[in-house]
């Protein structure tokens, strides 16, 4: 190692906006809204702002399933926050979620906002009913996992996943620190679902809904091209787990709404009504705008 490759903190940190990589020009050191702009805001009692993340199939793929339950008071308005773009930082998404982050849901039913995804999950399952179990054993031991989920995802993709794929440099150590935890953390998840069909017993809960976009993306071989990389066919038990849940019809619907990248027919950039699904991805609406 070059000294030029070693960096020396100073006294008083100080932020550089220049020095950040890709997304330099959308973190910064401070919260609140960057600038004013309205929510759009539907005709459904649910109002969800999100993007295709991880973190937005989590609660898209929740709606889907209650939908598929028949539960008519989660219909919902899924409208496209582009993180990118920095939407997140605007006054009215700052008043749905003050920590600017996707996803945010805001129900207009109740007048209550909910943010953090996994509390949208729980908020949504103690509302209708659905994939949280009553029993207090076995209830508890969804929201093991569900915590579980919220404490280990940030190391799968703020570590594993910047190191590996987004970081402006590559760092060795970085991603060997982070690849051994992405690794563990598969190992955690194969273990159970070795004993179990489902985490946390033998039910499809929130539990599943949560880890399946982070997890279930990593091991089916999508998540930051990093699928040899980590082996991650050797985890058989999750893998089995991934494949069963990716079946699901509500799961295929919940993973594309908001995502604005991949192939066409599996983008639906805004989701305002079930139909969408067949006549509102990007594969059909360039065509449509290709023959007018």
């Amino acid at each position: 190692m070059s000294t030029k490759d070693i960096y020396t903190p100073p006294k008083v940190w100080a932020w550089d906006a220049e020095n950040g990589g890709e997304w330099a020009k959308i973190n910064r050191p401070v919260a609140g809204p960057t600038h004013k702009a309205e929510l759009p805001v539907g005709e459904h009692p649910l109002q969800l702002y999100s993007m295709g993340t991880p973190n937005g199939q989590k609660v898209t793929i929740m709606l889907e399933e209650l939908l598929a339950c028949g539960v008519e008071g989660a219909e919902y308005d899924a409208h496209l926050i582009r993180i990118g773009d920095g939407d997140q930082f605007s006054s009215g998404f700052v008043g749905v979620n003050p920590n600017s982050k996707i996803p945010a849901l805001f129900d207009r039913d109740t007048g209550i906002r909910v943010f953090e995804s996994g509390n949208i999950l729980h908020y949504l399952a103690q509302k209708f009913g659905h994939f949280l179990p009553e029993d207090l054993a076995h209830r508890t031991e969804v929201m093991n996992w569900l915590f579980w989920l919220q404490g280990s995802a940030p190391y799968l993709g703020g570590g594993f996943g910047h190191y590996y794929a987004y970081a402006p440099r590559k760092f060795e150590y970085s991603i060997n620190r982070f690849s051994m935890e992405a690794k563990r953390q598969m190992d955690v998840l194969n273990r159970e679902l070795a004993e179990n069909r489902y985490l946390g017993g033998d039910s499809y809960t929130i539990a599943d809904m949560a880890t399946w976009p982070w997890y279930g993306n990593l091991v089916l071989g999508w998540a930051y091209a990093a699928g040899d990389f980590l082996d991650v066919g050797s985890y058989t038990h999750l893998r089995r787990w991934a494949e069963e849940i990716l079946e699901r019809p509500a799961v295929q619907r919940g993973r594309i709404v908001n995502r604005t990248w991949g192939p066409e027919d599996e983008q639906l950039h805004e989701r305002h009504d079930a139909s969408d699904f067949d006549l509102r991805t990007q594969d059909k609406l360039s065509r449509e705008d290709e023959s007018a």
